[in-house]
């Protein structure tokens, strides 16, 4: 501001001064006074305009100086990133994320032969899932995950608080215990629109308890002490479940391969008399249970042993699981039940399944049709096997061959096409006009969206 104070002086004197050495001789004295008249003026002007400079200098020296951002600050202000939904993340090390899946099915079911009716054939179409939720972290190695399945109502699926410490992992609250392979494996990312029946009849779910993950050299251990599922403990059970899981992941000659086996023990409690083995026709639409050994009377105890071996090689995958079911009883001989399941599936494009902490993960498209590609297109085969006929226990046999295609235009999205040929044996009177043998033909669709 001085410097232009001082530019302005030296022009104004520079003008005088030139004016006068041109003029001064010739100047009268009436000429004379009004040059002097203007010089007063123009000093008075400049004098004024130097005290608003000055001025404005004093008000401008008084203002703070703008304070950088520090590093501090910049991170303290919350970032946003994508990781299939958006995340916010600040950095104490909170982090929360959306979560969700709707996934609507449509089925026919028919009979063979067809001179025979039973319940369910037909057409039948449900709305299977329709979760909400939110997951995310906490300083010092906590986090947490909350959902709820409004398919049917609203049902509390998961809710858990964990921990992470020096190589361990804890889990508080209604989670999946580790009783399979092909159950760990999210509905999101299997190969068909159910998993294999053996989950679904011998009872595997989420269950509140609590439970430990870790690794042993190669080996991962996973345990867990629960009760049952938050649903069925209103209804006063007392059921107390020991789960264990151990499975190895090696990775040969650009092979992913996976081997494991668990365990799983209930003391039923006070839930005598109320367990039963059945499951329903390859879809969930159907209501119907071919397959069923009703309530099995004077059970104290159940111990299942489960074997499970993988494989992932390029645009091929290959997954087997062996299920054992033993009922302890009083008063009647005890009985053993038997599911598992084989199953091999290709990519028709040039994309692969996905694996990773022992169960498998959804598929990763290289051509989205959002880029201008097709999709990924895989096929999958399945032979599933349920008995549970043994020891004066009547519940049927079923062998099942399947075949399914899956479309995935983009990651988060899925159209599965499920064929099923279902067999069943000694299933005389299991439910209502159903001859000893007899097979079903079952058809069923699905659209899915997840996040």
């Amino acid at each position: 501001m001085k410097l232009k104070t001082t530019t302005l002086a030296c022009a104004l004197a520079l003008g005088l001064v030139a004016t006068g050495s041109v003029n001064a001789e010739n100047l009268s004295q009436e000429q004379a006074n009004q040059l002097l008249e203007r010089l007063k003026k123009l000093e008075a002007e400049v004098s004024a305009l130097r005290g608003q400079l000055e001025a404005k200098e004093e008000t401008e020296k008084k203002k703070p100086a703008p304070v950088a951002k520090t590093d501090d600050a910049k991170k303290a202000a919350p970032s946003f990133n994508w990781k299939g939904a958006p995340e916010i993340k600040d950095s104490q090390g909170w982090t929360v994320k959306p979560r969700g899946r709707a996934l609507f099915d449509a089925a026919q079911l028919s009979s063979v032969p067809d001179s025979i009716s039973i319940p369910g054939e037909g057409s039948s179409s449900e709305a299977r899932r329709v979760r909400l939720g939110i997951q995310g972290g906490m300083p010092g190695g906590f986090g947490y995950k909350v959902e709820v399945d409004f398919a049917g109502g609203a049902e509390l699926t998961d809710a858990v608080l964990t921990y992470k410490h020096d190589g361990w992992k804890f889990t508080f609250g209604q989670h999946n215990n580790f009783q399979s392979l092909e159950e760990l494996t999210s509905s999101n990312d299997s190969s068909f629109i159910e998993r294999a029946a053996f989950t679904d009849a011998f009872g595997f779910e989420r269950k509140l308890g609590v439970s430990a993950e870790t690794k042993f050299g190669p080996v991962t251990v996973q345990a867990g002490l629960f009760t049952d599922n938050l649903e069925d403990l209103d209804d006063g059970n007392n059921a107390l479940n020991t789960d264990l899981r151990a499975f190895v992941s090696p990775k040969v000659d650009g092979m992913q391969l996976h081997f494991g086996g668990s365990f799983h023990r209930r003391d039923l409690g006070e839930s005598t008399d109320n367990v039963r083995y059945r499951a329903r026709p390859m879809v969930h639409s159907v209501d119907t249970r071919f397959i069923n050994t009703d309530r099995i009377s004077g059970a104290q105890k159940e111990t299942s042993y489960g074997f499970e071996a993988a494989m992932i090689s390029g645009r091929f995958h290959a997954q087997a699981e062996i299920h054992n079911m033993n009922v302890d009883r009083t008063g009647f001989e005890d009985p053993s039940f038997f599911g598992g399941a084989f199953e091999v599936g290709y990519f028709l494009t040039s994309d692969t399944r996905q694996y990773k902490g022992g169960l498998f993960k959804g598929v990763k498209v290289g051509q989205p049709v959002s880029g201008g590609g097709i999709g990924a297109w895989q096929v999958n085969l399945r032979y599933d096997r349920l008995d549970l006929d043994d020891a004066g226990i009547n519940g049927g046999t079923q062998d099942g061959y399947m075949a399914s295609l899956i479309w995935t235009p983009i990651n988060n999205v899925r159209f599965l096409l499920n064929y099923g040929h279902l067999k069943y044996s000694n299933a005389f009177d299991i439910v209502s006009g159903a001859p000893d043998d007899f097979s079903v033909n079952v058809l069923g669709a699905r659209t899915q969206v997840s996040f």
